[in-house]
Formats: structure tokens, sequence, C-alpha cells
């Protein structure tokens, strides 16, 4: 199992596995965030938030939460909207450099969408 946490430790993330890469998206709000996203069945994360630890933010398309940190601020994961989508993304950032520095990373052009 591989555990991480922003930064204050407010939220733990714990994964069933180790990704082989994480996706470095050039979205609007991905590019700001800076976040590597590593993708997983919901099933395969424990999120262990504090106590109104973490709030919500959408984008104009509405179709994905992106969760970050009420006290530190860290962007943790998305989920999707629909909950029938069987796919969440992680921001590895929040684990160990050591994790991150064997991961292959991927490049997605989402800005030219």
């Amino acid at each position: 199992m591989l555990e991480g946490s922003c930064d204050c430790g407010a939220i733990r993330i714990e994964l069933a596995e180790t990704p082989d890469e994480v996706t470095n998206c050039n979205c609007g709000v991905c590019r700001r965030y800076g976040a590597l996203w590593s993708y997983f069945h919901p099933n395969r994360v424990r999120l262990h938030p504090r106590e109104g630890a973490t709030t919500i933010h959408m984008r104009a398309k509405r179709n994905l939460e992106f969760h970050h940190c009420t006290v530190c601020g860290c962007v943790t994961h998305w989920a999707a909207i629909d909950k029938r989508y069987p796919r969440m993304g992680v921001n590895m950032r929040m684990f160990p450099p050591e994790v991150l520095a064997p991961l292959e990373v991927t490049q997605c052009d989402a800005a030219s969408w």
C-alpha cells in the first residue's frame, strides 16, 4: 500500500498499488494546480480527510470535482460528478518524491481540445 497526504496532513491518501505512470495535463486548471495525475478505480483509493478538511472546485463543464484541503490548499484528487464513472485522478505530488522518481511522465495536451 502507498501512503501520501496533503502538506498539513489533514487529508491522507492510501493507494492499493503504485502506478506505472503519471500524467502531466496542460489544461488550464491542471497547469495551474501543478498536479501530476494517476488514474484509479475509486475502490482502489482510500481517502481519510479530517472533519471539514476538504472542499470542491468544479470547472465550467461541471463534469469533475477537484478536491483540495481547506487547511493547506493542496489539490489531492478529482472525482467524476457522475459517480457511475469508474475512474478518479489522484495528484501524485501528494506522495514522497522517491515514489514519483521512477514513474514515466505522459503529457496530455488538453489545452488543444
